[in-house]
Formats: structure tokens, sequence, C-alpha cells
């Protein structure tokens, strides 16, 4: 199983707003022994929310969905949630019950009279907790408005302070089987004397050898410490890791390169 991160916004597109979820899901997952495999970017187009989303549901995958579930007209994951599965949205009785609860406790708050339950604006607040036909909820601790799940794919609000939280309730509550079990060690050298290109060919020997490990290449010109270097290493699960790198370091040593430090990850 892989684990992936969808970040929906126009907000985030325009520069409007810094994403805040993908650095922090990759430290809450790296807590965990895990590793994120893919992320996407989306803006608010229903349509296209929907085809994606429609792949995530496919895929298997453990898939957070940041943003857009919200009860505005620019929000369009939950209804682009519903289509990509063909489901009708829904009342979920246990978020409608979460919300009337915060809108008690904010009339209370500010000393007014609580709304009626059938009033308008009631009505449009009930609209957070309209989820796909079978969904289950996430807690938000922030403000008990819930998020939902369908599956392995879940979607929580788009604010980090809730957002964040509720990432943390998914891994530990619903997929604390997948810690360090997805878990992606590495090792890499630092190599001096040499260009990527002509260590390509013994790159894609190390892969071929090994399949599930994936060879890495990062170039730096101006390094404080090590100056023009390319960084060279593989990664992958512990079981093939030291027979990769030994191979990739002999190969190295075989060029004439010249090896400097050594990095374990």
């Amino acid at each position: 199983m892989k684990v992936g991160l969808i970040i929906i916004g126009d907000e985030i597109l325009s520069g409007k707003r810094r994403d805040m979820h993908l650095a922090k899901f990759i430290e809450l997952l790296a807590a965990r022994g895990m590793q994120l495999a893919w992320a996407q970017y989306l803006g608010d187009e229903r349509e296209h929310i929907a085809a994606q989303l429609r792949q995530a549901f496919a895929s298997g995958d453990l898939v957070i969905s940041c943003g857009g579930i919200g009860a505005t007209p620019d929000d369009h994951t939950r209804q682009a949630a519903a289509a990509a599965l063909g489901r009708e949205l829904v009342l979920h009785p246990e978020a409608k019950a979460l919300i009337w609860e915060r809108i008690c406790l904010m009339a209370d708050e500010q000393g007014q009279a609580r709304p009626e339950p059938e009033a308008g604006d009631t009505l449009r607040r009930l609209e957070m907790g309209l989820f796909p036909q079978g969904a289950d909820i996430i807690p938000n601790p922030f403000n008990k408005i819930p998020g939902f799940s369908v599956g392995t794919v879940y979607f929580v609000p788009g604010f980090p302070v809730m957002a964040h939280p509720m990432m943390e309730w998914v891994l530990d509550q619903r997929h604390a089987d997948l810690h360090r079990a997805l878990g992606v060690q590495e090792k890499s050298l630092i190599v001096q004397g040499a260009m990527e290109a002509s260590l390509s060919p013994l790159m894609e020997a190390v892969e071929s050898a090994f399949a599930g490990i994936k060879v890495f290449s990062l170039p730096s010109v101006d390094h404080p410490q090590w100056g023009r270097h390319i960084e060279l290493g593989v990664k992958g699960e512990a079981a093939q890791l030291d027979a990769a790198y030994a191979m990739l370091k002999t190969g190295v040593i075989d060029f004439g390169a010249h090896i400097g430090t050594e990095l374990v990850r």
C-alpha cells in the first residue's frame, strides 16, 4: 500500500496561501516509519477533483485529501467524492449531531439564543455533514466539525490547525498496522570527480539487479562542505539495501571517482 496526499484549493495554486500540509504530512509519516509516495495539488474545479479522486479510490492507496469540504460555493470536495464513487450525498447522523452541538456551543458562548434546528442558517451549516453514502467520520478535535472517509481515502479540512491532528488520527487509529511496515531506508555516498551521465550505466545495473530498489543521484555545484559533487545512493527495503549499496559503492570505486562521506537515513 502506497501513501498519497491531495491538496485542494485555488488559493494554494495562486500563491494567496502557502501550503502547510505536504511538509507536515511527510513529518508525521516519518515519525511512524512511513513514507509519502505521491502528492497532487488541485484547483477548485469539481470535475477535475472527481477525476483524480476516482483514481485515488481505485488505487487502494492510503490517501489523505485536504481542503474543500466546507459548505460554501467554492467547496467542491464532498460533491466530487460522491460523483467519483457514484453515490448520493446524505446527511451523516453522527456528523449532524456534532455540527448541531457546535452550533449550540457557539450560541451559548456568544450569549445568544440557540437557533431553531430547521432555520435556514442551521440547515446551511448542516450541509457540512453531507457525505457520500456509507462514509465514516473523522473526528475534528479543534471544532468538532468532522471530516469523512470512504475506504482508505480520507477527507479533512484545509485549515492546518484542524487537518494535522486529523491526519495523525487517521495514521494512528486506522493504520497503526502500517507503522514501520512501509518504511523505506536509504544509503548514499558523496561522489566527486564524476558526471551524472557517466554513472548512469552503473545506476541502471543496480536497479536491474535489485527489484524494489531505487537508485538516486542529487548533483550539487556549490555545496559549502563538499563543493561540486553528486550524492549517489539507493533506497528501498532493508533486506536488499546493503547488497545494493555495496554494488553501487564498488562500481563508483571501479569507475575511479573519489568517495567522500557516506550517509544512512
